[in-house]
């Protein structure tokens, strides 16, 4: 195929593959497409292994990087709070509603021997901030990443001007036309427009209606987001516009996805009615799977869910105990275990390689292509 992103990027089809696994990455990246990490819960040190690894596997075939850096945080009017900081400002009742769930579900604490992750630095950077997602710009731009992509709006400043300066492309997801304005003038070289049907991070508006609107509003090339996984999605997103696709959700079920085996299998079986848009994990909306979890904090009678970044401050131990717990059929632990997913989760019925699923796309969008120039014929 031959697009503005494919000659862009130097790859064979225009399919973008966001994954936190880096199996994933070199899997689609070798199949023709390229993986784009996700970054957000790597240290510096787990980050410079991965790449390490994916460029040992998939040679000079280009591979990207996404990072999480909103342009707003809790603190960030006064420089940036510290995780001690931040700590602090987590008000008693969330803890104790949290204390409640936990207890309620049986979901058991982590023994004593077991490396439980609750030893925050007190002194290091707030998670989902500039300063924490500083060392990976460097450590991505010290290897061979050809992209970086932000997944909250326009990248700092200073993480644009050093990827251009070091000769990569810079992109960020936008879930509206304003959204997708104002990332170009930062200097942004590729927008991928995020429907509200996609996992994780999203808006509200549809990518029927989204796509058109940021192809029309933007003069860089379009990625479309939100609802893809197949071949005639993608067909459609390019007919509206797009230039390539950007998927994530369609990679959680692959053989080669690190996804919670627990986790995996709930999403094997769910329908595309089966996630909802919830702040319960991040503080901001992100659409995942409905479970125990996202009905406990869309009661009524419970605390709203707190912002970035002290939301997931809040709950990382406890999802950690979940998932430890989570495999014990039947439990508490395995009704609250959920994550991010997009509305394509009805499609993710069968296990396959993200090589297949690259694969297929592209066989059922030059069908869905032929069908469509068929119906022109006279």
């Amino acid at each position: 195929m031959r697009t503005d992103i494919t000659e862009m990027l130097g790859i064979e089809f225009p399919i973008l593959a966001f994954s936190h696994c880096r199996d994933v990455v070199a899997a689609v990246s070798k199949a023709g497409g390229m993986g784009v990490l996700g970054a957000v819960a790597h240290s510096p040190k787990a980050l410079e292994i991965d790449l390490d690894w994916i460029e040992d596997e998939i040679g000079d075939r280009p591979y990207g990087v996404d990072m999480i850096v909103p342009a707003r945080y809790a603190g960030d009017q006064d420089g940036g709070y510290t995780m001690g900081d931040l700590i602090n400002l987590i008000p008693p009742e969330h803890k104790e509603f949290l204390d409640d769930i936990l207890r309620r579900y049986e979901v058991p604490e982590f023994p004593p021997d077991a490396e439980s992750g609750r030893g925050f630095d007190k002194f290091s950077d707030a998670p989902f901030s500039d300063k924490s997602a500083g060392p990976q710009v460097e450590i991505a731009l010290a290897h061979k990443t050809a992209f970086l992509a932000n997944a909250l709006g326009p990248p700092p400043q200073h993480m644009i001007d050093s990827a251009k300066d070091a000769g990569r492309l810079v992109g960020a997801l936008a879930g509206r036309p304003v959204h997708a304005e104002r990332s170009v003038q930062a200097g942004v070289d590729i927008i991928i427009a995020q429907g509200g049907e996609a996992g994780g991070h999203t808006g509200e508006i549809g990518s029927m209606v989204l796509i058109p609107e940021i192809v029309d509003a933007v003069d860089v090339p379009v990625l479309g987001a939100g609802g893809i996984g197949r071949g005639r999605q993608m067909a459609a997103a390019m007919a509206l516009g797009a230039q390539g696709v950007w998927c994530g959700s369609v990679w959680l079920t692959t053989d080669e996805a690190e996804t919670d085996p627990v986790v995996k299998e709930k999403m094997l079986r769910a329908t595309s009615a089966d996630t909802m848009r919830s702040r319960s994990l991040t503080g901001k909306p992100a659409r995942m799977l409905k479970s125990a979890w996202t009905e406990e904090w869309e009661s009524a009678d419970t605390p709203d869910p707190l912002g970035m970044p002290l939301q997931p401050i809040l709950t990382a131990e406890a999802q950690r105990r979940i998932t430890r717990a989570s495999r014990n059929a039947g439990s508490g632990a395995e009704k609250l275990a959920n994550y991010f997913v997009g509305q394509i989760v009805g499609s993710m019925n069968n296990r396959k390689g993200a090589g297949q699923v690259v694969m297929e796309m592209i066989e059922e969008f030059i069908e869905a292509v032929e069908s469509l120039s068929a119906q022109l014929e006279v």
